[in-house]
């Protein structure tokens, strides 16, 4: 079985990477030096974290292993390990979307369907 990570984005964001076939880094992405993202046990406190109040945003499940060797796993909130993609993030990666709504009516769902 594949594992998941999930990239938080907005759907302008999202439209972007559709539209130019990679995303061009933007915001934290841009500052730190490589693409952000959370496994399926840190995407709640991510969005608590990072995106509340936000109604705009999309969720990405791309397959690890798709990214590679440009995917590390590093410390960040609380030491905890995060994924971190050190290279383009490609619209091929993307195996599945969500538009997320402000209740988050879905994600559990979605979650559990990109998993399986």
């Amino acid at each position: 079985m594949a594992q998941m990570i999930y990239k938080i984005l907005t759907v302008d964001a999202n439209a972007q990477l559709r539209r130019d076939a990679s995303l061009t880094p933007a915001g934290i992405d841009s500052a730190d030096g490589y693409v952000h993202f959370s496994d399926a046990s840190q995407l709640e406190a991510t969005l608590d974290a990072h995106y509340h109040g936000h109604d705009d945003l999309m969720i990405l499940a791309v397959d690890a292993a798709a990214c590679g060797a440009a995917l590390r796993w590093e410390p960040s909130r609380d030491g905890v390990l995060f994924p971190h993609l050190y290279g383009p993030l490609s619209k091929d990666m993307v195996a599945a979307r969500f538009k997320l709504n402000s209740v988050r009516n879905g994600l559990t769902a979605f979650l559990n369907g990109a998993a399986a």
